[in-house]
């Protein structure tokens, strides 16, 4: 499979979070949505540093859908500009991928 991606987006609590890996998941958007507390951003905003506790979703899905997954995460996301930012996944196990996308085959 060549347009298998993974996207990371923070968030700032498993409420948010795990609302918008629902909503993905159900309407295969995605065909997995992991959830990885404990993470701590340090970022520049409006001209001061911040530090933040967050979660971050890793989200596995395919290119074609990244635009659709993109509307779906900001409908529901509370940051002004939220993190959504997609990489190639270049290898992996040919079952998951596979897996990936049955559960992905969507008509765009």
């Amino acid at each position: 499979m060549d347009d298998a991606i993974v996207i990371f987006c923070t968030v700032p609590n498993e409420e948010v979070g795990s609302r918008i890996a629902e909503a993905l998941v159900k309407d295969r958007y995605a065909a997995c949505v992991n959830m990885l507390p404990g993470i701590v951003s340090i970022y520049q905003w409006e001209g001061r540093i911040c530090r933040d506790g967050e979660l971050l979703l890793i989200i596995k899905t395919r290119k074609r859908l990244f635009d659709a997954a993109c509307e779906i995460i900001r409908a529901d996301h509370p940051y002004e500009v939220p993190e959504i930012i997609a990489l190639d996944i270049t290898r992996g196990n040919e079952p998951y991928l596979r897996w990936l996308e049955d559960v992905t085959d969507k008509i765009l």
